[in-house]
């Protein structure tokens, strides 16, 4: 049987890109070293991108014991919007070195619920079809050519 050793790394940045901290949880008590940046421990779980209740967004979601730096670190992402980078990877089960970077995805930290014993951070994706916060653009004839002068486009 062949063991397979896989790490969650999260990378949480604020709206300036000043680090807000560095996490792995593939080991207990260690500080793994990826990309030139030491993760520290944090028990946490990650759930990965699952479309959203309307089919509109993407979410993923961290969970954490409940206590209260987690709750208030999860309440500040969510206030300030904090960017959430999550980085899957295999791991060399023997010497528990980085093998190989298996996804990366970009995150904001958009909500939060709690019970008693966990604490439960919703990521969304960092654009909101809901929100309109995609960037908006003009097209012109200059970036793209000619443009019809009614509003009937047609694709032919």
């Amino acid at each position: 049987m062949a063991v397979i050793a896989l790490t969650t790394f999260v990378r949480i940045t604020d709206a300036n890109g000043v680090s807000q901290g560095s996490y792995q949880n593939g080991k207990v008590g260690e500080v793994i070293r990826l990309e030139d940046q030491d993760f520290a421990f944090l028990s946490f779980l990650y759930s990965g991108a699952a479309k959203n209740r309307t089919g509109d967004n993407l979410e993923a979601a961290l969970t954490l014991s409940c206590n209260k730096l987690a709750m208030g670190i999860a309440a500040e992402a969510i206030t300030k919007k904090w960017m959430v980078e999550v980085i899957s990877c295999s791991m060399n089960p023997e010497t528990w070195e980085v093998g190989r970077v298996l996804t990366r995805e970009h995150w904001v930290a958009a909500a939060m619920s709690y019970d008693p014993s966990q604490v439960e951070v919703v990521l969304s994706s960092a654009i909101d079809a809901v929100g309109a916060t995609a960037p908006t653009r003009t097209l012109t004839s200059k970036l793209v050519g000619s443009l019809p002068l009614t509003g009937s486009i047609q694709n032919l």
